[in-house]
């Protein structure tokens, strides 16, 4: 893991004990930090602490003798502390700890932050941060894709992957890789990238913010940390996102700065994992980002013909008698669906789940695309409702019947297609397990 001597001898809060939470608590204990750390969820703090309630021995004892307590910081006095770590998921702008902290003077930070304080002890390295409303986890995968295939020593970690505080170090010349939430950039003051990467700012979490233009300045500040001379690279397809790009540049630090504009033209026939408009973008930022760090264009042709993708996002799953089955189950809106229809020109189209709009102006563009649609879950009546007039519509309530429907209608080189435009909650835990659901209702299909 990733530990400091900065951290040793003072004392932290950890709210939150998923993975990042659970990887930052274990990151402080192993440096000498004492960590009182709770969870709601009481096999969280199991998990943590078998001792459930009582004071543990540091688990490797550092000269102070710190170590764990199990104890909500909501209830106990918080002042002295070094700061109160929280996990990315905790509602900042609703939950009482953000008070309580501010009423102790005490800065309210994430694993991010931890990162960034302790650079200065790990071997000399580069960091690259991307962030944006969708396609951030695409672009961060294909970035580090490319460096491994480069031979330079790499981690992937943030909002992907696995916790960066819980993975060892990088050798001298590393370069880590970081999917960057606006929750994780609200939760760091200190993190200066070397290469910062923005793809776009649509409407999201708004339930987080005081409205769109506090969404889209989260975002900014991961510029606003940033040092003169290190690259920032930034899609300006949306005017939020322009107008960041012109902060940059109004700041000194036109030199630093690569937009990348929409609707260029690239041959992406080489590049399976990576076709419709929305991955050239990705692609395109990539490549910008990877170029600033010095990689050779070889390196990068080979990376981007060799990338896998991701699960669940534009996912080629398997070809059945000569109809190709799509999973972009991690498409939970309405704007993260509309690049996937634009991607093939002959689509059914899967979607439906749990709404988090009552429209789909988003995706009009790629109507023409779809051959015709299958509606499923909560969302399927009110969708079905939008969508007739514009193309076929099938009615088919679970995503089994629309797997076996699809298959049966589509004809050689068409496409099935589930990108759903919604959260899963309302039929699965998560668009992961949806994801699985499809990919084995394809199978099924022998």
């Amino acid at each position: 893991m990733i530990t400091s001597t900065s951290w040793r001898g003072k004392r932290y809060a950890v709210l939150g004990l998923a993975r990042s939470g659970a990887a930052t608590a274990h990151a402080l204990l192993a440096s000498g930090a004492e960590v009182v750390a709770w969870d709601s969820n009481e096999a969280a703090r199991a998990k943590l602490a078998p001792g459930l309630g009582e004071t543990l021995p540091h688990p490797n004892p550092s000269p102070e003798g710190e170590g764990l307590e199990i104890a909500d910081p909501l209830e106990i006095d918080l002042a002295g502390f070094a700061g109160v770590a929280v996990s990315p998921g905790v509602p900042l702008n609703t939950h009482p700890i953000a008070a309580k902290a501010a009423e102790a003077g005490v800065p309210i930070i994430g694993d991010i932050e931890l990162f960034a304080e302790a650079r200065a002890e790990m071997p000399a390295h580069r960091v690259v941060g991307i962030t944006g409303t969708n396609g951030k986890s695409t672009t961060t995968a294909l970035i580090h894709h490319i460096i491994e295939t480069a031979g330079i020593p790499t981690r992937m970690g943030g909002n992907i992957g696995l916790p960066i505080l819980g993975q060892d170090p990088l050798p001298e010349g590393g370069v880590y890789v970081l999917e960057l939430s606006s929750y994780q950039i609200d939760l760091t003051h200190s993190l200066d990238c070397d290469v910062a990467v923005l793809l776009n700012i649509t409407p999201d979490h708004l339930d987080r913010y005081d409205g769109f233009l506090a969404y889209a300045a989260s975002k900014a500040r991961l510029f606003a940390m940033q040092a003169k001379g290190h690259a920032a690279i930034i899609g300006i397809g949306d005017e939020p996102s322009a107008a960041i790009a012109q902060q940059v540049a109004a700041a000194g630090r036109s030199e630093d700065l690569t937009r990348i504009a929409p609707g260029i033209c690239m041959d992406q026939s080489r590049w399976p994992a990576l076709q419709g408009p929305h991955n050239a973008q990705n692609a395109l930022a990539a490549i910008a980002a990877c170029q600033a760090l010095g990689i050779e264009q070889a390196a990068i042709d080979k990376g981007l013909e060799s990338f896998p993708g991701l699960p669940h996002r534009m996912e080629r799953v398997k070809t059945v008698n000569g109809v190709l089955f799509i999973n972009d189950s991690k498409a939970t809106n309405a704007d993260s669906t509309a690049p996937a229809l634009s991607a093939y020109p002959k689509i059914h189209w899967i979607l439906g789940g749990k709404a988090k709009t009552d429209d789909l102006d988003a995706c009009r563009p790629g109507f023409s695309h779809v051959v015709k649609a299958y509606t499923i879950g909560d969302a399927g009546e009110m969708f079905a409702k939008l969508l007739e007039g514009e193309m076929p519509v099938e009615r088919s309530g679970t995503l089994d019947v629309a797997v076996k429907a699809a298959a049966a209608n589509a004809q050689p080189g068409e496409v099935v297609l589930l990108s759903p435009a919604c959260a899963s909650f309302d039929q699965f835990k998560d668009y992961e397990a949806r994801g699985q659901a499809f990919r084995d209702a394809v199978e099924a299909l022998g």
